[in-house]
């Protein structure tokens, strides 16, 4: 027999060594189907987003007409609510083949993001709007008429160059929200709180508002931003500032309630929103728009102005809006020149008006003068409303 001594068997793994390896292949994972996940619901937020390449090639063709950029890093961005009525949106009127500007605000952003100015431009003001065309080469001859007439006969892009020839101002991007998406963009973040002085009925526009205070959801909201004709004077520019207390009050639900840092709410916000719109192509990503949100989400809420352009009715039609001059030059150049403006440079009814008020204005753009003033509309003040509700007593 041998005298070497018989070799011990190997000692059987450490039972901690087995538990951690086989933790780290369950992290590994784990961490390749969140990946996974992640990236799935990335590119369908992705592929949520239209991207409006029509209009991007119109405003290439005109390039040589548009006006230049005068401060490098602002940005003017033209927001667009459509009044399109096909699809699911055809519960709030007939699809006649056109559609309308209801809502249209350019968004500037300083250069230092350090301020923002929304400058709402009514429907019903009266401008030159030039020569346009459509996707297709039908044409659209130079007229003068209501402003929202450039969307219904030649879309975004001769409305952008409508914008461009009045102000002066480059717009850098477009978005376009039609109504089904405004309306789930409000449900996703839960309904906006708003305070109204006065009831809110407009049958026309789907709305019965109590008085007080209240959280609107989508339905609700749509119809109190497009309600116009049985409220106040029916005027655009009451509108226009219903519209703003909204806005205003939907920013701060946004911004206050914790929807951007807790990611079981932002999803379905984000799912929304990115559904909701069409962009330029400029702005068609996730990233690009969380570029955008990130530069303006540390502004101060007292930075953030909602204007109106000065305006008064219109010497030849009670029933249309003209510009305040030299009120109104002033303002674009303050704008273009990326200088601060404030709320007081606004004119909401200009002192022009019999008693502060406007005729009510007809729902049908044209390129003329326009019909008169059809009757039915109280004179009465439209009813304020405050966009973030003081606390609770």
């Amino acid at each position: 027999m041998s005298d070497r001594p018989t070799p011990e068997a190997d000692p059987p793994p450490a039972p901690r060594r087995h538990w951690l390896r086989w933790a780290a292949i369950a992290c590994a994972v784990l961490v390749l189907l969140v990946s996974g996940v992640g990236w799935v619901l990335y590119q369908r937020l992705n592929g949520n987003i239209s991207t409006d390449e029509d209009t991007a090639a119109l405003l290439r063709k005109y390039e040589s007409e548009r006006p230049t950029v005068r401060v490098k890093g602002a940005q003017n961005i033209l927001l667009i609510g459509s009044d399109d009525r096909a699809g699911r949106n055809g519960r709030y009127g007939r699809d006649v083949g056109t559609q309308r500007s209801d809502t249209t605000i350019v968004l500037h952003l300083s250069r230092g993001r350090d301020r923002a100015t929304a400058l709402s431009i009514p429907r019903d003001l009266m401008v030159q709007i030039p020569h346009c065309e459509r996707a297709g080469g039908k044409r659209q001859q130079p007229v003068f008429g209501q402003f929202n007439y450039a969307y219904e006969k030649a879309g975004a892009a001769c409305t952008i160059r409508t914008v461009e020839k009045l102000t002066g101002i480059r717009i850098d991007h477009h978005l376009i929200v039609d109504f089904d998406g405004f309306k789930r963009l409000v449900d996703a973040v839960g309904g906006v709180e708003m305070c109204l002085t006065a009831p809110v009925r407009d049958p026309r526009a789907r709305v019965h508002l109590p008085a007080g205070r209240q959280v609107l959801n989508g339905e609700e909201a749509l119809g109190f931003v497009r309600a116009r004709y049985t409220l106040g004077n029916g005027s655009d520019t009451q509108r226009i500032a219903r519209q703003q207390a909204f806005l205003s009050s939907l920013v701060h639900k946004v911004h206050d309630s914790g929807v951007l840092l807790n990611p079981t709410r932002l999803y379905p916000v984000l799912d929304a929103a990115t559904s909701a719109l069409t962009t330029d192509p400029g702005l068609n990503s996730l990233r690009d728009l969380y570029n955008l949100v990130r530069g303006v989400r540390s502004i101060p809420s007292d930075k953030v102005e909602f204007l109106t352009v000065p305006r008064r009715s219109f010497r030849e039609n009670a029933a249309r809006d003209e510009l305040v001059q030299p009120a109104a030059d002033l303002l674009f150049a303050q704008l273009r020149e990326d200088r601060p403006v404030t709320s007081k440079q606004s004119t909401v009814e200009a002192r022009g008006n019999t008693g502060g008020a406007n005729p009510a204005k007809d729902d049908k753009a044209g390129a003329s003068q326009g019909r008169q003033a059809r009757s039915g509309a109280s004179s009465a003040a439209s009813p304020p409303a405050r966009g973030v509700c003081g606390k609770r007593r």
